[in-house]
């Protein structure tokens, strides 16, 4: 039987919003796996700084600088990937954003900027991620989303139909590629990321991280839902992980 290691060890593997918290940490512990990693994030100091860290680490990355609203920038990551790697077998959509607010404060440069990122940002992922699966005859999609789409809650309305929508979008794929493709979707609850950052309300961004600072898990535990779900056989695919502190209502 082949472990973890054998079944990630060489896949090249794009990452978007791999500069910081959840892309970080999965760049990092799958590069430990043997993957090859293509980063890709806005900030071109924290993208070097990760890929130096990985290749002091011993492992195998590249990096460039993307912005997830603009599809030329998600295709080049993956051509990046395709020519210097030669393949591309796993793409992750991990990049987001979260402005919370109530729906009738109508924050709409908020709620276009959640589109931008958590939905259209995704729909690039996927589009890109596919147009090298097709042509290879494989390939595996993971969409970072959210527990907010389970439980649906105040002010984050608008955050949590984006995620909803990819969580729809990733199972009319998965069920279209008919073992194409393959597709997961992993929803972390409250996790210790700079996504808490983003919140513009002074009150609700401090009631934010107050709950975040007493309950949240690392980013460390939603990557390992990553390689669980890439340590699979061919023939297993993992639809959707949802992994939150168990204290997390």
């Amino acid at each position: 039987m082949k472990n973890i290691e054998n079944r990630i060890e060489g896949k090249v593997i794009a990452i978007t919003g791999a500069s910081s918290g959840i892309g970080e940490a999965t760049a990092i512990m799958l590069a430990a796996h043997g993957a090859k990693v293509v980063l890709g994030a806005r900030r071109s100091d924290r993208l070097e700084e990760l890929n130096n860290r990985i290749k002091a680490s011993g492992g195998d990355s590249i990096y460039r600088v993307i912005d997830v609203k603009k599809k030329a920038d998600v295709d080049s990551l993956v051509q990046l990937a395709c020519v210097h790697y030669g393949r591309l077998d796993v793409m992750i959509n991990n990049a987001g954003i979260s402005h919370l607010s109530r729906i009738d404060e109508l924050q709409i440069e908020d709620w276009e900027d959640m589109i931008d990122v958590n939905l259209k940002g995704v729909l690039y992922g996927i589009a890109a991620g596919l147009s090298v699966f097709k042509k290879q005859g494989s390939g595996h999609i993971i969409n970072i989303i959210s527990t907010s789409g389970i439980k649906i809650v105040p002010l984050q309305g608008v955050y949590a139909g984006t995620k909803n929508a990819v969580r729809t979008i990733a199972e009319a794929l998965r069920q279209e590629s008919q073992g194409s493709y393959k597709v997961t979707g992993i929803s972390p609850g409250f996790v210790q990321t700079e996504l808490a950052d983003h919140i513009k309300d002074p009150i609700v961004k401090a009631a934010v991280k107050e709950k975040s600072a007493k309950i949240a898990i690392s980013p460390n535990d939603i990557a390992s839902g990553v390689v669980y779900a890439l340590s699979q056989p061919d023939h297993v695919d993992v639809g959707e992980i949802v992994i939150r502190p168990t204290v997390q209502d």
